[in-house]
């Protein structure tokens, strides 16, 4: 597949229109809503194989990218290519029921497409990585049939069309090689370029999300943190450890900051949980 056709397929299932003018990729990017950093990773590795870092990636961007690839194979690119084999290949003599089988091996192939597709939907990535190897060898099976086993016609009324069959056939055996290509890029976009980039997203949540850890207090911020589940001022915590009011509130700030806890009766269960208190002391 040539760059030039590479550039129109992402063009297209980036959801971008032809006719773009004068428009940078930015502009154009920006036009139709595209990560521009993720249209270009694209780019790069489909046309100058260079792969992508994940924080370049934008997944929601880079998914819509892959389905809209689904819907091209699964409405378009295969049914076209079917309909092209039955044309090049039913002209052969159908007593060898080889035409008949090449045709049931061709779709046994697109029925593993779709089964590979419908799981990818679900992100059901690692419980499939081994059929698109799969896949492809399919359609090299298919290519190879065509190759070895095709039937010539034994009919002489159509001795004179044995020339566009055989152009038929060029450009059907074209087409698989295209469709090879196309499915064999499509997954490793989703195995280099989609699966780091939702890992790191997932690491950036998990981060995001998880619990801070909590600092050791001080005996101290423990003492003080007692004196505040017990229900005393400021000022008379102060008077109870013989430090100053001042002291107390800086206690008091270090203690919510490392526990992270600024309600009243947050601290009361953590100094229970803790040991710090008897909850029969509490009133």
């Amino acid at each position: 597949m040539s760059h030039e056709e590479d550039a129109i397929q992402i063009i297209s299932r980036f959801g971008l229109e032809m006719g773009v003018g004068e428009q940078t990729i930015e502009q154009a990017c920006l036009a139709h809503n595209v990560h521009t950093p993720t249209f270009l990773s694209i780019v790069n590795y489909k046309v100058f194989h260079q792969r992508a870092l994940p924080e370049e990636i934008d997944v929601p961007t880079l998914q819509t990218y892959l389905k809209n690839a689904h819907t091209y194979f699964l409405d378009f690119r295969l049914p076209r290519l079917r309909r092209a084999l039955i044309e090049a290949i039913i002209p052969a003599d159908p007593a060898t029921k080889i035409p008949n089988l090449i045709l049931r091996c061709y779709d046994e192939f697109v029925d593993e497409i779709r089964t590979h597709i419908e799981h990818e939907d679900e992100g059901l990535f690692d419980e499939h990585e081994h059929d698109d190897q799969r896949i492809t060898d399919k359609l090299t099976e298919i290519k190879n049939l065509i190759i070895k086993y095709y039937p010539p016609s034994q009919n002489s009324n159509i001795e004179n069309r044995k020339s566009n069959i055989t152009y038929l056939l060029i450009g059907v055996m074209s087409d698989l090689w295209h469709t090879e290509q196309d499915f064999s890029d499509h997954c490793a976009i989703e195995d280099d370029i989609l699966r780091p980039a939702m890992t790191k997203m997932q690491a950036l949540h998990h981060r995001r999300h998880q619990m801070p850890e909590t600092e050791e207090l001080s005996d101290r911020e423990k003492d003080v943190l007692i004196q505040v589940v017990r229900g005393l001022s400021n000022k008379e915590i102060a008077d109870v450890l013989c430090i100053s009011t001042h002291t107390v509130i800086s206690h008091r700030k270090n203690i919510a900051r490392k526990l992270n806890i600024h309600s009243s009766a947050g601290l009361t269960i953590y100094a229970i949980v803790n040991k710090l208190i008897d909850l029969n002391t509490l009133e």
